[in-house]
């Protein structure tokens, strides 16, 4: 029987390893953290994955965990809303908002409950990886070094995984900007909307200031409380991964003396205890496998914009079903999965008109053109073309049927 390792819970490795063990796969996920993290920014699943979802037959525990929001609404600096995009505007999963959005930490919880037989080793990490005429010996931080028939690195932007087994051949695109997430209000705190977000996200921008291009801070509804978000352009901050208080002062700088309901979300980001800050980076390389090692999630296809999650479990589908199709035969398995998948992801993880500069205007000026232009193209059919075509991306891939493969 085939033991495959895998590397990363968030959720292409627990995604990855419910199809693997459906087809009968031994299965071992290794994670850095030390315990399945809660909480995490909300994420939207689009087109192919859902289908997906349906054919894990989790589709209602997802939909029961839906985070509540039904729209983004733009605001300035007296809290008015200056344009509303409701979830439904462009589609069921083609807008900014997609009808289906869901806590990270909520989906992969969904996700690991719903396979048997997975083996989870939590605080530990891959250290060194050697690749044998007929499997792959592993070498960790914590654990006895161990063989397995193949590996693949689900580990996310800064993947170990990759490092480790492509030699440098890849490339980080900087994207241009920095993001944080963290809570802002715990429904235990409030038990009620005291945002009062109704079930909207709220988008406040900000031109260009303290040392920074442009940003801009996010609040969205979860489950009776609220998180939030910030962005903001500007070269790469210098910051040590592991000082979380380092990275919430680099936040507080930038957003230092801003208006709005800045300086309470800035409080409640203090308090937080699960707050999250990197670099938006997109990866680009020529192969997703080597041998007995691939690729899956943000450690191949990272840059997307509202895309990630659902390119991880399109890709995880895709991956454990052409395992199972070439009786796991890694090297014809790993071929024919990027060779599906590939296309899809390119298509997308192009940007939305505007790039960064769209996103993070670098002028009050700047601010009003855009609330000006999107307020004046919602109404006329050339709506769409705010989301660059990502209505028809979503479901531009053609899912293989590899159920006959349960009964290996």
């Amino acid at each position: 029987m085939t033991h495959v390792l895998v590397s990363g819970a968030s959720v292409a490795g627990p995604a990855l390893a419910f199809w693997l063990r459906r087809y009968g796969f031994d299965v071992t996920v290794v994670e850095r953290a030390p315990s399945p993290r809660p909480g995490g920014q909300g994420i939207d699943v689009r087109g192919a994955a859902r289908t997906v979802l349906d054919r894990m037959g989790i589709t209602d525990q997802v939909r029961a965990a839906h985070t509540g929001v039904r729209g983004i609404a733009y605001l300035d600096a007296a809290g008015r809303r200056t344009v509303d995009l409701p979830a439904e505007m462009f589609g069921h999963s083609g807008g900014v908002i997609a009808d289906i959005e869901i806590l990270r930490g909520d989906l992969m919880r969904i996700i690991m409950d719903a396979a048997d037989g997975v083996e989870y080793v939590f605080d530990d990490t891959i250290t060194a990886l050697e690749q044998l005429p007929d499997g792959v010996a592993v070498t960790f931080e914590r654990s006895a070094p161990r063989r397995f028939d193949a590996v693949v690195g689900a580990d996310g932007v800064f993947s170990t995984t990759r490092r480790l087994a492509f030699d440098g051949a890849w490339q980080a695109i900087d994207s241009g900007y920095h993001r944080a997430v963290f809570t802002a209000e715990s429904a235990q705190e409030s038990g009620r909307d005291s945002w009062g977000l109704d079930g909207w996200e709220f988008l406040y921008s900000m031109p260009k200031g303290n040392g920074v291009g442009g940003r801009n801070v996010l609040l969205y509804p979860a489950h009776g409380g609220a998180r939030g978000m910030v962005h903001f352009a500007g070269d790469p901050a210098v910051y040590d991964r592991r000082d979380i208080a380092g990275q919430k002062q680099i936040v507080a700088d930038v957003l230092a003396g801003e208006g709005w309901e800045v300086p309470r979300l800035l409080d409640a980001m203090w308090r937080a205890d699960d707050f999250y800050f990197d670099r938006h980076v997109k990866i680009e390389m020529p192969s997703w496998h080597r041998g007995r090692v691939a690729l899956l999630g943000d450690a191949c296809t990272a840059g997307s914009v509202g895309m990630g999650t659902s390119l991880a479990l399109v890709g995880a589908y895709v991956l454990a079903g052409e395992l199972a199709r070439a009786d796991g035969d890694s090297a014809a398995a790993f071929a024919a999965y990027e060779a599906k998948v590939r296309p899809y992801a390119a298509l997308n993880m192009k940007q939305i008109p505007g790039g960064v500069k769209g996103f993070l205007p670098s002028s009050a000026f700047a601010i009003r053109a855009r609330t000006a232009v999107m307020g004046a193209l919602l109404r006329t059919p050339l709506a769409g073309l705010m989301m660059g075509g990502l209505d028809k991306a979503v479901d531009s891939i053609d899912l293989p049927d590899y159920a006959p493969r349960a009964l290996r």
